[in-house]
């Protein structure tokens, strides 16, 4: 597994960032594979060298579990068609264009485990931002609506980590957000297992794959 120094993945994010412009970094990966936590260890890294950085998930545009269950599809929440992928592509690409046309921030959505509900407007993204790093599961994929997220992203890279420590993160999750150990381990199987299948094989897509030890906890 390829394994970088945190610093060297810093300075190659601000690197990213245009002469008075914004950029936008992806971070995709497996269920459980440690994305947010590298997502959230990069804006704060970048924020205290001075880039103003914005950690904007993924997550926020699942689709909520009353339109889940219209569909049909609540039985599978986490799979690909159980997210506004159109939305989060429209919302990078203002992102993107934000810097000079907006006067004030552009709001995403947040996804709050403790409801296990997407959350709209959460998070204020200002004109002074110059990094948006986003982090989730199908930003690789290759397929409509998702290939106009990849488009959106400057870079977009692979995280990865121990197999077994990465099942032993999902189910722990699971457990802590109420399910029983054999209901958390039975999702996992079920849902979370072809789903990171799906994500795994669209690692070769990614400019960067970044190994999980040496990262910040």
């Amino acid at each position: 597994m390829p394994e970088q120094r945190f610093d060297d993945l810093v300075q190659r994010a601000a690197r990213l960032v245009p002469a008075g412009g914004r950029a936008l970094l992806g971070v995709a990966g497996a269920p459980g594979a440690g994305k947010t936590t590298l997502a959230l260890a990069l804006v704060r890294a970048l924020t205290a060298a001075g880039v103003a950085a914005v950690y904007v998930p993924m997550d926020g545009f699942h689709l909520a579990d009353v339109e889940l269950a219209r569909l049909g599809r609540a039985g599978r929440k986490g799979a690909p068609d159980t997210f506004d992928a159109a939305g989060y592509a429209a919302l990078l690409q203002r992102l993107r264009a934000a810097p000079g046309r907006e006067t004030g921030p552009v709001y995403a959505p947040a996804f709050d485990r403790e409801i296990d509900q997407p959350v709209a407007g959460s998070i204020p993204v200002p004109p002074e931002c110059r990094l948006v790093v986003s982090e989730g599961n199908y930003l690789l994929v290759d397929a409509p609506p998702w290939h106009a997220v990849r488009a959106a992203f400057d870079e977009v890279w692979f995280h990865e980590t121990d197999e077994a420590l990465r099942l032993e993160r999902l189910v722990a999750r699971h457990v802590r957000f109420g399910r029983s150990p054999a209901a958390a381990r039975e999702w996992v199987q079920r849902t979370d297992e072809p789903n990171a299948r799906l994500v795994g094989s669209t690692r070769g897509r990614a400019d960067l794959v970044v190994g999980g030890a040496g990262l910040p906890a």
